[in-house]
């Protein structure tokens, strides 16, 4: 790949107008198109413009550029490219986790249908072949017993007394994480009932040692309840379970545990349209973390980072972009430290997870494009569990219906469909992404769509 060509004519344009990085940015925003388009112009885009790294910035940004220039694209040093088509038989066949953002680099180019498929196929492998242009298997239900668990969540009776083995809860508390990670919700939603009334009776009976490990595990078992249920949008219940997880967490006496359980309750916050307080919730617990992280731990880190996170996305939802970049910048150094994509403390923390909370926040104020921008950035093999996998393809799914491109944007959620069929199948949020696809599709795109949304039920 030949080396990018700096861009001295809009670096001279920025110099001569004795404008920082920075302070271009806020004016590229504050320009009739800016507010238009809810433009996201930031120091790091204007870096790439001028270095060269961007050749022909997206229609919005040109238009922006032109009004608070008054000059053309081309007249700042812009040049439009065609991007030259890759034969189908030269791609290798790989797997989708190691480079599904090329292949959503791939589907953004526009080529004939027939061609871009065919690369598809080639970079993705036999099976998301299968989900993206194959017919669509039949949608099962997944059968989530949510009835089940809300009456597991509002029993107040005293415990049985029996042997309890907390080793055996442990390992079966673990078991419920791993199956949420990997999207398997109706198997934690069947077992979590009976789970939750064991982990009671031993928080209440057990004593020392022994009791404060149960009321560990009890905060991750609600932890995981309340994640299902946000996921199901059962606001009321979703609040019940954090509220349980948050206790248990206190009752602990573990400052990881308390960290890990703020997560959940500032999500719960959050869906409740509390936006601010799930801001400042999340801050305040990444504060009282950080106080005390002089040698942290991973574990110490991916709490502290995923925190942080947790409060940008709270922040973004809020408007204020400012809290939002400084809490992603934050979290993005917690990334840094720890070096790693890891799952410690069942977070999923690392630098490709910032870069998935990057691309949210991107999608949350508007900018389909920066969003997608840090989808392709995002390396989906380093990413320990499918649950934020599926979430990034979701979202990648949502910033190209934004973009007014339908197949790009079914092709991606039916990949997010392949690699975890119940992230579709079982979340209403990711339903009603397939209703808007097919509300909207243009004709080219609208058989595919109703197959697939009868295939799921959203349409008979």
């Amino acid at each position: 790949m030949p080396e990018a060509t700096p861009n001295m004519r809009l670096r001279n344009w920025r110099q001569q107008a004795d404008l920082t990085r920075a302070e271009m940015a806020k004016m590229v925003n504050l320009t009739k198109s800016g507010v238009k388009y809810t433009l996201a112009c930031d120091e790091e885009r204007i870096r790439r413009w001028e270095a060269g790294e961007v050749t022909w910035p997206r229609e919005p940004y040109r238009l922006a550029l032109s009004e608070l220039t008054h000059l053309d694209p081309e007249d700042l040093g812009f040049v439009p490219t065609k991007r030259a088509r890759p034969h189908a038989d030269s791609l290798k066949a790989v797997d989708i986790l190691a480079n599904a953002p090329r292949a959503v680099n791939l589907l953004e180019r526009g080529e004939d249908e027939n061609v871009r498929r065919r690369e598809f196929v080639g970079l993705t492998g036999a099976a998301l072949f299968s989900a993206v242009i194959g017919q669509p298997a039949p949608a099962q239900d997944i059968g989530l017993d949510i009835e089940n668990l809300a009456a597991a969540l509002v029993d107040y009776s005293t415990p049985t007394g029996g042997p309890i083995d907390l080793d055996a809860l442990a390992a079966a508390v673990a078991t419920a994480k791993r199956n949420y990670q990997a999207c398997r919700y109706a198997q934690v939603t069947a077992k979590l009932p009976a789970l939750l009334g064991k982990l009671r009776a031993a928080s209440t009976t057990l004593h020392g040692d022994d009791q404060l490990r149960a009321h560990m595990l009890c905060a991750e078992a609600y932890h995981v309840t309340a994640s299902i249920l946000l996921k199901q949008e059962d606001k009321g219940l979703a609040w019940l379970a954090a509220d349980r997880s948050v206790q248990a967490a206190h009752a602990s006496q573990s400052p990881l545990m308390i960290g890990s359980s703020s997560r959940i309750i500032t999500h719960a916050l959050m869906d409740g349209g509390h936006h601010r307080a799930a801001t400042d919730a999340a801050r305040s617990a990444a504060q009282r973390m950080d106080a005390d992280l002089t040698n942290p731990s991973p574990d110490d880190l991916s709490i502290y980072g995923s925190l942080l996170l947790r409060g940008a996305v709270a922040a973004a939802n809020t408007g204020h972009r400012h809290n939002t970049i400084e809490l992603l910048d934050e979290a993005a150094e917690a990334g840094t430290r720890l070096g790693h994509d890891g799952n410690h403390m069942w977070t999923a923390f690392g630098p490709n997870n910032v870069l998935c909370h990057r691309a949210n926040v991107a999608l949350r104020f508007g900018d389909a494009g920066t969003a997608i921008d840090y989808a392709r950035q995002v390396e989906l093999d380093k990413l320990a569990i499918n649950e934020r996998k599926a979430t990034l393809l979701l979202d990648t799914s949502r910033a190209f219906l934004m973009w007014n491109q339908h197949d790009k944007a079914l092709h991606i959620l039916r990949a997010a469909g392949e690699l975890a069929p119940e992230e579709i199948t079982g979340r209403p949020a990711a339903l009603r992404l397939v209703r808007d696809i097919l509300a909207t599709a243009p004709i080219s795109v609208r058989r595919e769509a109703r197959e697939y949304a009868a295939s799921l039920g959203v349409i008979a």
